[in-house]
């Protein structure tokens, strides 16, 4: 299986700045890709493709020594695929009847990565396997980049990407023929129901709290904001108040993250099946639709409430838990099954009543059938579990 790694690189101050040329070289040769593009299709209504402008690199390279010829060729080549992967998306859509969304060009802080298709092409992972304390990444025309490797790297190393995320720079490792991890079965199984108010609620009544960072640095972010609002744009000071504002969301993400992945790893480990909810978490976070009142006006339409609820459920990750999730489970050799969510929290986990009257708060479940009283969410994993294990019983049968 494939998998990624990724280490927080520890460059000097000239290796950073060569990081940031790197980058704006290939932000730069995106734009002039795209612009390139467009120029032909615009005056001769011709489609240029990946081809025609990787055979054009060797020029460009030459015409610009001190520039893009200081890159590595199959970096570049990667950055012209990039942009070939979001024209054949956009044409995609276009042919699917969805938003097409053309390719855009890329301001300074829309283009954060850079890729090396090949270990060894342009770029070396452990580059000094005989340092005796640290481990290194080697870049054409960077140098031996240290890394802090806080885990083993496993399988073959494929790709190397150097990302940079507000201040600090990255390494993403993906690797082929990475050994699954199985875990010992325990014969047991659970169905999980996702919630605002604990994150996951699973059949046996146990619940994974919802640490709602982003809501904790709250009041630190709107001070932050604040701040940045005062400042003059273009000013040294602007660019601190920006780089202060980013740190903190950037600090909420990495929380965010170490929190699902604990969550997800502790439901692996316990469970052989896991039943969840088919989210659908973009179409569950659109805004309240405006509701016209025919006399220049709208309608209440509890677009507020709706915000408030929208913030909550991105804050618990809902999306960034269930991709973990399956990958781990993948790594696990567990069992995952998703299951349609309709219903499943109207529904008598005791007698199959469904009415929208038994969810009589949002904790407490009450049929109005059979009075079968149970807490919400734990009702709703109930049913998601009998879902998931008809499904796999069907496809068993088949």
């Amino acid at each position: 299986m494939r998998r990624s790694f990724k280490f927080l690189l520890r460059p000097t101050s000239k290796q950073a700045a060569a990081l940031t040329r790197c980058l704006e070289d290939h932000r730069e040769l995106y734009n002039a890709a795209l612009e390139h593009r467009r120029a032909v299709y615009r005056k001769a209504g011709v489609t240029v493709r990946y081809g025609d402008q990787s055979a054009e690199l060797k020029h460009i390279r030459a015409d610009d020594p001190d520039g893009q010829g200081r890159w590595s060729f199959s970096s570049q080549q990667a950055t012209l695929r990039r942009l070939d992967k979001a024209f054949r998306a956009f044409f995609d859509r276009v042919k699917a009847g969805r938003t097409p969304g053309f390719p855009r060009f890329k301001g300074r802080g829309w283009f954060d990565t850079v890729e090396w298709p090949k270990d060894g092409d342009g770029c070396r992972w452990d580059s000094q396997p005989h340092h005796p304390s640290a481990t290194y990444v080697r870049l054409q025309g960077v140098g031996h980049v240290q890394v802090h490797q806080h885990r083993r790297v496993l399988g073959t190393v494929k790709t190397i990407s150097i990302k940079r995320e507000g201040a600090r720079w990255f390494v993403v490792l993906s690797c082929d023929d990475v050994p699954a991890e199985r875990l010992p079965a325990t014969g047991a199984v659970a169905g999980i129901d996702m919630g605002v108010a604990s994150l996951v609620t699973t059949s046996d009544g146990e619940h994974l709290a919802n640490p709602r960072y982003l809501a904790v640095t709250a009041d630190r972010l709107a001070a932050a904001q604040r701040d940045l609002a005062r400042k003059k744009r273009g000013g040294k000071r602007r660019r601190k108040a920006v780089a202060r504002v980013a740190a903190l969301h950037a600090k909420v993400r990495r929380q965010r993250l170490d929190g699902v992945h604990k969550a997800a790893l502790a439901l692996v480990r316990d469970h052989d099946v896991i039943v969840h909810e088919a989210l659908k978490v973009t179409n569950m976070t659109k805004r309240a639709v405006p509701q016209p009142d025919g006399n220049g006006g709208y309608l209440p339409n509890g677009a507020a409430a709706k915000s408030g609820l929208n913030r909550s459920i991105l804050d618990a990750g809902w999306g960034a838990f269930l991709t973990i999730l399956s990958h781990k489970a993948e790594s696990a050799g567990r069992e995952l099954i998703a299951v349609n969510p309709a219903n499943t929290s109207r529904t008598c986990a005791e007698c199959g009543h469904c009415a929208k009257e038994n969810r009589v708060t949002q904790a407490v479940f009450r049929c109005t059938a059979c009075g079968h009283t149970a807490h919400a969410d734990v009702n709703a994993a109930i049913n998601i579990l009998r879902a998931g294990l008809a499904l796999r019983d069907a496809a068993g049968a088949a």
